[in-house]
């Protein structure tokens, strides 16, 4: 009898709430969408040299992009859920 409910409570607790999981998901989508934009831009004659690889989005949006989302990943990850805003 004590085992089944160790079982049912290991099972009921998550390490994360819902709240860190859709924080962690919006940070994931921040650093692929950085990485898509910050591909491409090469050239596949080695003579031949291609000035988009300097552009304004993949030198300065696109890294930014990756950082924001590395910042909500930390964000997600320090937030606590359970933590209730109550004024008295």
């Amino acid at each position: 009898m004590g085992e089944q409910k160790r079982k049912q409570d290991s099972k009921s607790n998550f390490l994360f709430g819902k709240k860190n999981y859709k924080f962690m998901l919006i940070g994931i989508i921040f650093i692929a969408v950085g990485f898509i934009l910050m591909s491409g831009g090469g050239s596949d004659d080695p003579n031949v040299f291609d000035e988009s690889i300097f552009n304004w989005r993949r030198i300065r949006l696109a890294p930014t992009l990756v950082l924001i989302g590395f910042g909500i990943q930390i964000y997600a990850i320090l937030l606590n859920p359970d933590k209730t805003n109550t004024k008295k």
